[in-house]
């Protein structure tokens, strides 16, 4: 065997695994900020369409995570801790993955008018997924740790924000609501979307992880 080639398996594969990181946030900013179309959006058709396209940036992201457990499981060394990596890939998933649910049951559920407290929560997501392509992209070489912790601390401070949103959405829910079936609805659409606010925050505790080792 050529012997570059052989050299070439202990050399660490930063670039294909940051590289991937970064396509995935930047996918998971496109999927929350065509989701805020969508619980803004009035016209059906529109909606349905809006719908699609995050069920397509779902199937997009879904290939990245395959593409980064297969360069997880195929280079003997990588850029920090294994575990780690396939926290972060699942927890980058996951998110995509509760936007989607909250995009097809709005779809499903025929939520003609989605309520403020949606629309907030959406506003939201899109906050923290920015800040999770902040914190991504600063990761390589771990140059801006300041930078990368206020994107960590934004993340949980809208996590919390999203809580009390979703706290008084549900409590006026149950106060002001007299129909049970709106109800149910429109409290599993928002469940949902808590749960993307909630691993948000997941995403930040891994990165944070990474740093304090890295550091």
């Amino acid at each position: 065997m050529n012997l570059n080639k052989v050299f070439s398996y202990f050399i660490p594969k930063d670039r294909v695994f940051y590289d991937l990181f970064i396509k995935d946030a930047q996918n998971l900013v496109a999927v929350s900020e065509v989701f805020v179309e969508l619980v803004n959006a009035t016209d059906a058709v529109k909606k349905d369409e809006l719908a699609k396209k995050i069920a397509d940036l779902e199937h997009v992201g879904d290939d990245i995570t395959h593409s980064i457990f297969t360069a997880l499981s195929t280079n003997f060394i990588t850029p920090f801790d294994r575990e780690d990596i396939h926290y972060l890939a699942t927890s980058l998933d996951d998110i995509v993955d509760f936007i989607h649910g909250s995009a097809t049951r709005l779809t499903l559920y025929k939520v003609e008018e989605c309520t403020p407290a949606m629309k907030k929560l959406a506003e939201i997501l899109v906050k923290q997924t920015k800040e999770i392509d902040i914190a991504i992209q600063n990761m390589r070489g771990m140059e801006n740790i300041t930078r990368i912790r206020e994107a960590l601390v934004r993340i949980n401070s809208l996590e919390n924000n999203a809580d009390d949103v979703f706290d008084e959405a549900v409590s006026n829910l149950f106060l002001m609501e007299r129909d049970a079936v709106k109800i149910i609805k429109v409290k599993e659409v928002l469940s949902n979307m808590e749960t993307a606010t909630d691993k948000c925050e997941d995403v930040a505790n891994v990165i944070e992880s990474i740093i304090i080792k890295a550091s």
